[in-house]
């Protein structure tokens, strides 16, 4: 199967991954900690899509990075070599300094594994940033709060 191209569904970002060898471990499974790293793309492109780049945030005054502040992972099942995975980021909140998201790694349709995390827009001195009204108004069209 080719690996469909990255899209949106409502507010949510979806990004194909295919596992390859050097995402797995001695078990054949995916490595735990490379969920992160699929993690990250997804993120980064979700935010690509909304057209606010790590090179953007950079010519901000002053110069901004994301970071990741804290992140919560619960890895269900897990995927092995050839796998077409899906990382579907979803934005919660944007505000202040901070923005909440929640991703998912889906393989057939079944989530897999499920991450939330706190991103946070820091200078490079690594003080904390609110985001500029121009950025945090495209956030929040991007958002889609959790259900209850």
């Amino acid at each position: 199967m080719i690996a469909p191209t990255s899209h949106t569904e409502g507010k949510d970002f979806l990004f194909p991954i295919r596992v390859y060898y050097e995402d797995t471990d001695l078990s054949g499974f995916v490595y735990h900690g490379q969920y992160v790293a699929f993690f990250e793309r997804g993120r980064s492109e979700a935010l690509r899509a909304a057209e606010i780049t790590h090179s953007k945030l950079l010519t901000l005054d002053p110069p901004a990075v994301l970071v990741v502040r804290n992140m919560e992972i619960d890895w269900i099942k897990p995927a092995v070599i050839d796998d077409l995975l899906i990382v579907r980021s979803t934005i919660e909140t944007a505000r202040g300094a901070r923005m909440t998201m929640r991703q998912q790694i889906e393989r057939n349709g079944e989530v897999i594994t499920k991450a939330t995390l706190e991103a946070a827009l820091i200078t490079k001195n690594g003080g904390p940033r609110r985001f500029p009204p121009e950025i945090l108004q495209i956030l929040e069209a991007w958002i889609d709060p959790p259900t209850p």
